[in-house]
């Protein structure tokens, strides 16, 4: 069973950019793994209530199929995080799928995996992308090789329907 792993913030991540992929993967038949920097129970910005499985600590990039980060205000403190940029260009350097969503693309551009790539964020983070040399395209959904960008929680679905299609 290919596994995939959705990280979110300790507080304040989106809730649907993380239950819809979350439930659409489970439902096309993928292991979900819910990745966080804590294993208590994580509050999103609506609400929703989650434990997460496993720490980000111990992720094994050589047993993801892909690694995707989560969205929302609280995503905020993987920007500039070594530990988040070193599992995103693990996943690239072993030729995996690595996706970001709303403005959790900024975790990708900062760690310098963007750069002639096409990719899309929710727009507070576009300026971010371009200085890091990524093309932003605006686009609701991006798929440049193995990286997948969506640019915010209407683009929920249409992001993961591409991920799993991604992984197919």
């Amino acid at each position: 069973m290919k596994k995939v792993a959705l990280v979110i913030a300790e507080k304040q991540f989106r809730d649907e950019e993380y239950e819809v992929p979350r439930d659409m993967l489970q439902a096309a038949g993928f292991e979900v793994l819910t990745v966080s920097t804590s294993k208590n129970v994580v509050t999103g910005k609506l609400g929703l209530k989650v434990t997460p499985d496993t720490l980000i600590t111990e992720v094994v990039p050589e047993e993801l199929h892909a690694l995707i980060f989560i969205g929302g205000g609280g995503s905020e403190q993987y920007f500039t995080d070594p530990l988040a940029h070193g599992l995103a260009k693990a996943m690239v350097e072993l030729d995996k799928v690595l996706g970001a969503i709303c403005i959790a693309p900024v975790i990708l551009a900062n760690a310098k995996i963007l750069a002639g790539k096409n990719a899309t964020v929710f727009p507070d983070g576009s300026r971010t992308l371009e200085q890091h040399g990524a093309n932003y395209t605006g686009a609701e959904v991006e798929v440049d090789g193995k990286i997948i960008t969506g640019n915010g929680p209407e683009a929920a679905e249409a992001f993961s329907r591409a991920l799993i299609q991604l992984l197919s």
